[in-house]
Formats: C-alpha cells, sequence, structure tokens
C-alpha cells in the first residue's frame, strides 16, 4: 500500500483548505484556516467513530442480539490479526457496510440489515473480510479525516460567497469568489477520490487474503452494487461525505455526487479479485468459513426466521 502517496494526498487536501481561507481572508484567513483543519484533524481522531455511526443510525450488537454475525467477524478478526473491533447493524435495506475507528484497537464494523438479508454466509464474510482490512491497514482513521476536511472545504467555500473578511493583499474579486465556490468542492472531491480509490484496490486485496477465497468478496460486490443502484440509502444521502467510507457507493447517483465517484469500477474490482484468486489457485466451490454450518438458523438479531438467507 502506498503510505506516501496518501500522505502527499492528504496534506494536499489540507493545503486547499488553507488555499481558500487565504483566498478569503488573506493572511489572517490563512492562519484561520491552518488552526481549524489542526483542531479538525484533531477532533477526527479522536471522535471519527462515534460521529459517523451516529450519522449512519447504526447501534451496537453482542453475541447476544447477532450471535451468528458476532462469531464471524471474530473468526475473521482472529485470521487478520487484529483485535476484535465492536459490531454495529445499521436498519438499512440497501446491502452496505464500512468499518470506523482511530486503530485497530479501537474499531468498529457496520453492516445494514439488508446485507445480511441479500447476500449468503460467505459472501458476508468476503465483505466483512474487505473492512477488517481497512482497519488492519489504518484506512479507517484516513478516510474520516479525508471526509471531515473535504466537508470542512465545502463550507470554507460556501462562506465566500458571502465575501468573507478579505484583505488587500487577497486579491480576490467577485469572479475569484464564484470560481473558488465551485472549483474548491470539486478539488475537494477529487482528492479524496484518489485516496478512497487506493485504498479500495489494497483492501479487496488483503481482504481476500483473510477470508482466503476472493471470490466471496467478487460475488459480494456484484450483489451490492446491483442492490445499491435500486434500494436507496437515505442516511448515506444526507451526508454524502461519508460514501467513502461504504465498500460501495451508497449514493443513488441522481445528482452531482456520481460525477466523482469515490469508489473505482466495481467491474474492475471483481476482475481484480478474480486475477487474484487464479493466482491462488482458488477452487471454484466456496466452502464456508467455518466447517460447522448446520447450527439452527438465525437473523442477525439472533430470533430464528423462516426464509433461508445467511442468517436465517
Amino acid at each position: 500500500m502506498n503510505y506516501l502517496r496518501t500522505a502527499i494526498l492528504l496534506a494536499g487536501l489540507t493545503a486547499l483548505f488553507m488555499a481558500i481561507g487565504y483566498l478569503i481572508g488573506g493572511q489572517s484567513g490563512l492562519l484561520i484556516a491552518l488552526v481549524i483543519a489542526a483542531a479538525t484533524n484533531l477532533f477526527s481522531y479522536w471522535n471519527s467513530d462515534k460521529i459517523v455511526l451516529r450519522m449512519q443510525d447504526a447501534h451496537e450488537v453482542d453475541e447476544r442480539t447477532a450471535p451468528d454475525l458476532v462469531r464471524l467477524v471474530r473468526e475473521l478478526a482472529q485470521r487478520a490479526g487484529i483485535p476484535m473491533p465492536r459490531v454495529y447493524l445499521m436498519d438499512n435495506a440497501q446491502p452496505n457496510a464500512f468499518a470506523t475507528g482511530r486503530n485497530p484497537a479501537n474499531a468498529a464494523v457496520a453492516v445494514t440489515s439488508g446485507l445480511t438479508q441479500m447476500l449468503s454466509r460467505d459472501e458476508i464474510a468476503g465483505v466483512i473480510a474487505h473492512e477488517l482490512a481497512h482497519i488492519k491497514s489504518h484506512d479507517t482513521l484516513t478516510m474520516t479525516i479525508t471526509a471531515t476536511i473535504a466537508g470542512a472545504i465545502s463550507m470554507l467555500a460556501q462562506f465566500s460567497m458571502f465575501g468573507g473578511h478579505r484583505d488587500s493583499n487577497s486579491g480576490l474579486g467577485t469572479i475569484g469568489t464564484l470560481a473558488m465556490l465551485i472549483l474548491g468542492p470539486i478539488a475537494a472531491m477529487i482528492v479524496q477520490m484518489a485516496i478512497s480509490r487506493t485504498r479500495e484496490y489494497a483492501a479487496d486485496d488483503l481482504g481476500a487474503r483473510i477470508c482466503g477465497q476472493p471470490m466471496w468478496l467478487a460475488s459480494a460486490l456484484a450483489k451490492i452494487d446491483n442492490a445499491a443502484h435500486q434500494v436507496p440509502n437515505m442516511e448515506a444521502e444526507r451526508n454524502p461525505a461519508t460514501a467513502h467510507m461504504f465498500i460501495i457507493n451508497p449514493l443513488s447517483g441522481h445528482g452531482m455526487d456520481n460525477l466523482f465517484t469515490t469508489h473505482p469500477s466495481t467491474e474492475n474490482r471483481i476482475a481484480a479479485l478474480q486475477q487474484l484468486a487464479a493466482e491462488m489457485g482458488a477452487q471454484g466451490g466456496m466452502p464456508s468459513v467455518n466447517a460447522r454450518d448446520n447450527y439452527p438458523r438465525r437473523s442477525p438479531w439472533g430470533r430464528p426466521t423462516a426464509s433461508r438467507g445467511p442468517w436465517g
């Protein structure tokens, strides 16, 4: 994984935030933007998981309320060599998932109810392994800070529309203000997109190695991508800055959000996983994560269910 490239991109995002501050308020604006950027990064470091989980209306589960899901996460975390993360469920029909937290010791994995209902157990294992790969590689902190700064840039650019407090050295006129209002958030989205795309390919590769079957994840990506275009995720639509944290873009794409997607092409991701499967000599059949697969089926909330899905 190219940490240097990610560090450069994050530095560029912070520099963009400071540049907009300078255009709005000259040297004073630059210093204020620097302070805000530092405070934003510090706040995100300590509170990123709580913020994102609250925004997505996720609730924590345990072995009593979602035994199969929690056991699966624990087994894959052991395979990944990381501490057991907290497990959350989102009452959302769209199949999707994300991970958050400042480090592996303070991480969380969140999946939607739609994911547990639409995917097979092996496919869910592939998705969770992908999210654990993000945790193992410390991607969750990077992506959350990126989302926070990108959101701050958008707000700062909108503030410039009201004129701000510019000194004589800023040289920002009406045309410049309008240009910054449009180009500032777009530039932030491009940097955010570059960071996320780099991370997604790496997490696919590591996640496939954690679960041992690249085609589990490939099959899950195909199903999630297809459903995401049909089933809306209203929490993500209300908070589009968090879209890049999900395994598949949760946004409908009806507006500007689809112009600068933060995720690489699902077809390209699947092709890369197929190549990895060939290299690993993966078999066509996909055995379960646990050899014991005949226990009573349950829903993610631990209640028996009549339909036969990954948990029920």
